[in-house]
């Protein structure tokens, strides 16, 4: 009996490479991941400490090795030496399980990631991936989906406010840019026919889908940084106003796995990214031209990973420049602005595919028409959103009747008139004016 099925009996001919590799060949295939990734991440949490330094006019680490380059190792056998804490209020299993329910996802995520053409490995013919398959992208983002459950049960687990809330806002945040995410994805499956990472790669030989479906891949970027709690997205950690949110009670290596699931992460959804709208290992326009070998053997390496540093830039930028955004304004961003904007996007792709396959109409007209529809749609969110912030934002006459602090036995503030207000506070009037007294009034005085 005939176990394993031929590659013309495949449901797509184009995945006929994989599976056919040698145990051995996995084994080192899936081990050089795991490196690259540990790697990757220790210089990444260098690259950004330095990146940022530079940006605000500081030096950054420069003591541990070479240029500071060991200054990741150095604070990671730091946190392992750190005392382990586990709090009486948690739930012990949960606690324990949540950092590497949200680390090991980041792992699993790259076994679909092509990162370079069919090379020959120690004597064997095979792809630069481990595996690829007919719905590897939906594979990726329900990989994607379960690292964020890590969270959300760290901070349940931890029995603090705090984390509690940071858990809580993870899974909104979950929620709410999944499904953007997925939608900018959408219009990519209508182009390249295929949701095979492999197949995605090579059906952008021509032109990156990054320009032809650029709206798509700036909804895209903007999700992936939410998806990682990244700044300004950051709301789950928070740390002005959460003490650090979901993992605040966690210490010593359990906290490093968590801090190793966000920078894998990082680097996750930027490999996504490349592979999905830049073309994926494949050489910048004009090197194939001139360098005829410049998208074989191990070299679409060097391709692939730079694009992934440039998305990690774009992190870095994002973080070192931004301030982080209001819980209400970073719900408003995904809900009313990234889900309408892509599904509008979606039927425009849907309409201008079908018609340039089948139909006879003028694609200019239809692009623009499209173009004009989209951008009133825009607009009219935020006409919306003006209009209720000036309701909103109306003065409120504060009521002359006293108030007492103490009514609840405890001391609270006094609510505005009319209920809680939404945005800016109403400005302070006081009865007497204060005098200002500078340091040399007060020295002149005595």
């Amino acid at each position: 009996m005939q176990l394993a099925p031929l590659a013309a009996d495949l449901p797509d001919p184009g995945l006929a490479a994989f599976g056919h590799d040698p145990w051995w060949v996995i084994l080192l295939k899936a081990l050089f991941i795991f490196l690259i990734l540990v790697l990757l991440t220790l210089f990444n949490i260098w690259f950004e400490r330095r990146v940022v330094a530079r940006m605000q006019h500081r030096v950054g680490p420069n003591v541990h090795g070479p240029f500071g380059l060991l200054q990741s190792l150095a604070d990671g056998v730091k946190l392992a030496l750190k005392e382990d804490i586990v709090p009486k209020a948690a739930d012990k299993v949960v606690f324990l399980l949540a950092p590497i329910i949200a680390t090991v996802p980041a792992f699993v995520t790259w076994a679909v990631i092509p990162l370079g053409p069919v090379v020959n490995f120690f004597g064997v013919e095979t792809p630069l991936q481990l595996t690829d398959m007919p719905v590897a992208v939906l594979f990726m983002l329900a990989i994607a989906s379960i690292g964020i459950y890590g969270i959300v049960l760290g901070g349940w687990s931890s029995g603090s406010t705090y984390s509690l809330l940071g858990g809580l806002r993870s899974s909104a945040q979950m929620i709410s840019y999944e499904v953007a995410m997925g939608l900018a994805l959408v219009a990519v499956f209508l182009y390249a026919g295929s949701m095979s990472t492999s197949e995605i790669v090579a059906a952008q030989d021509r032109l990156w889908f990054g320009l032809i479906l650029l709206p798509s891949f700036v909804i895209y970027v903007i999700s992936m940084v939410g998806e990682t709690n990244r700044a300004p997205f950051d709301l789950p950690e928070a740390e002005g106003e959460l003490v650090g949110g979901f993992h605040t009670e966690y210490s010593s290596l359990k906290f490093a796995l968590f801090f190793l699931a966000e920078y894998i992460n990082l680097a996750t959804v930027s490999a996504i990214a490349t592979t999905l709208f830049l073309g994926g290992w494949a050489a910048p326009w004009g090197i194939e031209n001139v360098w005829e070998g410049a998208n074989s053997g191990y070299w679409p390496l060097l391709w692939f990973f730079g694009k992934v540093f440039c998305f990690v830039f774009l992190f870095v930028w994002l973080r070192g420049s931004l301030p982080r955004m209001r819980y209400d304004q970073f719900m408003a961003l995904g809900w009313k602005i990234l889900i309408p904007v892509s599904l509008a996007w979606i039927v425009a792709v849907a309409t201008i595919r079908v018609i340039s396959l089948e139909g006879n109409i003028n694609r200019t007209y239809l692009v623009a028409a499209i173009a004009v529809l989209l951008v009133l749609t825009v607009a009219l969110m935020f006409v919306g959103d003006r209009g209720d912030k000036t309701d909103e934002q109306s003065p409120v006459e504060a009521s002359d009747e006293p108030h007492d602090a103490f009514a609840g036995g405890f001391p609270v503030p006094p609510m505005p008139a009319g209920g809680a207000v939404r945005g800016g506070a109403a400005p302070l009037t006081f009865a007497q004016s204060r005098t200002t007294v500078t340091a040399s009034a007060e020295e002149n005085h005595e």
